[in-house]
């Protein structure tokens, strides 16, 4: 019998990611994310399946903790991957790590390799200090990782008996020395480190306080290309190339070159080795600049081409979801070097892609309402190639699917069939009934708008239900058709949800990620009013019954609507930019490059632009019933954003509550602890429930 779906339903959900497609195309291993036991944490393991479908995904790994980020040998024979197992080896457990147990001597995240054809995992690797990322070199005898050792062994203990504790005070000399989730990093760049995988012999390749990323070995084996800012006070602007190392010699030099700001990055060799393709843009329409494929001369610095100039196509583009999160994108060549496979979203769906170098030419792949994650593709004897992605949409769970991309052009530019090749999630929710999006357009200003609806079935007797209104983060990121628990956990409680994505958003254009410069309220605040007004005239939502929220940027245009109107009766501001001057100078984007790119001039510059477009601003004329939520170790919006918030409206008497999470940081509601983010979905239902559905007064009781 179906049932309504339930916040503590996330405990039993289990989410795919990391697909690698194996060398021969036949078969796909990927890491598999559920909630750990006691719902305090995560449990990854890696898990194969065949291309085909033909037998169901089966376990390789237990991942007692974290086992992830596989990849194939050259010649299929061994997986690479990256897990902490060794800390929970040294602390002779067999599944979660104790909460007190001593950090091992290494680094707790390390290289494993697993025989493809079954057996023990081996250590690779035993750095000071975590591995995050790594790639085979082109003949299977080397792997090239990324780690913040500074040495191959640790250090070794030089405090004696009686001598005072290490000195601990942060010594700091430049900006972006914290990012979320990861904490401090100024005392840890990330560089690339060379191990041969015959005995784990380990050399660091590149040194510097610039962070290394995403290294690819170029296909004769003498160079890897690596995603990095190495220029002087890179601190001070938002700046990523593209550099080459010689493996040899270990000299560095920028591929990516050329005047003014620029992001590079995922970077991706031609399989004859002589070109260069990367994600990226040099930043012509300020934060709101459309990230194309470019291509480059390895050799010649500074020279790009933009294959999907004068195109919508925004590659790489960040979809919410509160399921499945957002993965690194990447860029895969076609074994005849003639084509490039990428992902980019288009009126809500996210789709695969590729273009013709030669021509520009660009055909659609595939073609549904959902969203295809971690999308991956890799060559075939013949000149055809496999896609692996995983795929979400508004009713379906995470599942990992597959398709055969030819060799030639698209029959009649018909999409290519997807198989699922998971079905992780049908025994927990198989008997979940949820609720299939609606889409809805509407113009304003000139613009069209696009948004989800998703009916509550309280509305479906003739009665027009209580109707909430969801904003994304970003700004430049959007919603579309991918599962959001909250969203369906809200219908079932009698409230129907409309998801926009106004001006700022990606995925309409470049013109339109850019039509919120200088302008993050009062446009934005039309475009999401006009939706829900459009609602009302069809009559799916009562007037008198609306509630709003959003995260991030979302909670940004929640306090700045509430400040502008006293039609809701209820909202709650999550994770939000509450003052403007302060946020551009605190937490992990602090700097004068962020207020230049949306508002074209830093906070000191012009301090009165930021404060009229602050919420804090009208902080005063806010009447609605506001629960303010914020993570503690947050330092994307830091706390003082809704402390500052919180502070005016207590002091005004107004009804407000402060939810305080701690531990959790920006991503609380994507991966923070299990059990917090059922909590989450819970108190914010609870919250509209009481004044939208329940049609109280006063505080909800706590």
């Amino acid at each position: 019998m179906p049932r309504a779906p339930r916040p503590d339903d996330l405990y039993t959900l289990r989410v795919p990611g990391q697909p690698a497609i194996s060398p021969d195309g036949d078969q796909v291993v990927f890491t598999l994310k559920t909630a750990a036991v006691d719902k305090d944490g995560y449990r990854r393991s890696l898990w194969r399946v065949r291309v085909d479908g033909s037998a169901p995904a089966r376990q390789l790994t237990l991942g007692a903790k974290s086992d992830a980020k596989a990849r194939w040998s050259p010649d299929g024979s061994t997986i690479a991957f990256l897990s902490d197992r060794g800390a929970i080896l040294q602390a002779g457990g067999g599944g979660d790590l104790p909460a007190k147990t001593e950090a091992p001597k290494d680094g707790k995240t390390q290289v494993w390799l697993l025989p493809a054809d079954g057996g023990e995992a081996i250590q690779l690797t035993r750095l000071p200090e975590d591995v995050s990322d790594l790639d085979w070199n082109p003949d299977g005898t080397r792997l090239v990782l990324v780690s913040g050792a500074t040495r191959a062994t640790r250090a070794p203990e030089q405090r004696r008996a009686g001598d005072p504790p290490k000195r601990d005070a942060r010594l700091i000399d430049r900006l972006d020395y914290m990012v979320n989730g990861g904490g401090f990093i100024y005392d840890k760049p990330s560089n690339l480190w060379l191990v041969d995988v015959a005995d784990g012999t380990s050399r660091r390749l590149t040194t510097g306080r610039a962070s290394d990323e995403q290294p690819a070995w170029s296909p004769d084996g003498r160079h890897i290309a690596f995603s990095s800012d190495r220029h002087a006070d890179a601190d001070l602007s938002w700046r990523s190339d593209i550099y080459l190392a010689d493996v040899e010699t270990g000299r560095v030099r920028r591929v990516t070159g050329g005047r003014g700001d620029r992001a590079f990055r995922a970077p991706a060799w031609s399989p004859d080795g002589r070109r260069l393709a990367a994600i990226g843009h040099r930043f012509p329409a300020g934060a709101g600049s459309r990230a194309g494929v470019w291509l480059f001369d390895p050799g010649v610095e500074g020279q790009g081409d933009d294959l999907t100039a004068g195109t919508d196509h925004e590659v790489g583009a960040a979809m919410g979801s509160d399921l499945f999160g957002g993965a690194e994108a990447t860029l895969s060549w076609s074994p005849d070097g003639r084509r490039i496979v990428f992902g980019a979203p288009i009126d809500g769906s996210y789709e695969a892609w590729r273009v013709e170098v030669a021509t520009r030419r660009i055909e659609r792949l595939t073609q549904g309402r959902h969203y295809l994650g971690s999308i991956t593709a890799g060559g075939r004897p013949d000149g055809s190639m496999r896609l692996a992605a995983v795929r979400v949409a508004g009713t379906d769970a995470p599942d990992v699917v597959t398709g055969d991309i030819p060799a030639g052009g698209l029959a009649k530019q018909q999409p290519i069939e997807l198989r699922r090749v998971s079905d992780l999630n049908g025994a927990a929710w198989g008997d979940i009934a949820l609720v299939e999006p609606q889409e809805r357009w509407h113009e304003v200003d000139g613009r069209r708008i696009q948004g989800c609806f998703i009916r509550s079935a309280a509305g479906r007797a003739g009665r027009r239900p209580p109707l909430v209104l969801q904003i994304h983060g970003g700004p430049a990121t959007l919603y579309g058709w991918s599962i959001f628990w909250e969203w369906q956990c809200l219908a079932a409680a009698g409230m129907s949800v409309y998801a926009c994505n106004p001006r700022g958003s990606q995925g309409y254009g470049e013109a339109f990620t850019h039509a919120n410069y200088g302008d993050w309220g009062p446009g934005p605040m039309r475009d999401v009013m006009a939706g829900v007004d459009s609602l009302i005239d069809d009559g799916l939502a009562d007037p008198d019954r609306l509630g709003v929220t959003g995260g991030s940027y979302g909670g940004y245009l929640t306090s700045w609507i509430v400040g502008h109107t006293d039609r809701f009766k209820a909202a709650v501001t999550c994770r939000s930019v509450n003052d403007l001057y302060s946020m551009m100078l605190s937490g992990d984007i602090a700097g004068p490059e962020f207020a230049k790119l949306e508002f074209g001039a830093s906070a000191w510059e012009d301090p009165d632009a930021l404060r009229a477009q602050s919420p804090i601003t009208f902080a005063d004329r806010i009447t609605t019933p506001l629960l303010i939520q914020h993570a503690e170790n947050d330092v994307r919006t830091p706390m003082t954003q809704a402390e500052e918030l919180f502070t005016v409206l207590r002091s005004l008497k107004r009804p407000v509550r402060l939810m305080r999470v701690p531990e959790e940081t920006h991503e609380l509601t994507r991966s923070g602890a299990p059990f917090r983010r059922v909590e989450n979905i819970e108190r914010i239902r609870d919250w509209f429930a009481h004044y939208l559905v329940q049609r109280k007064g006063g505080l909800p009781p706590i």
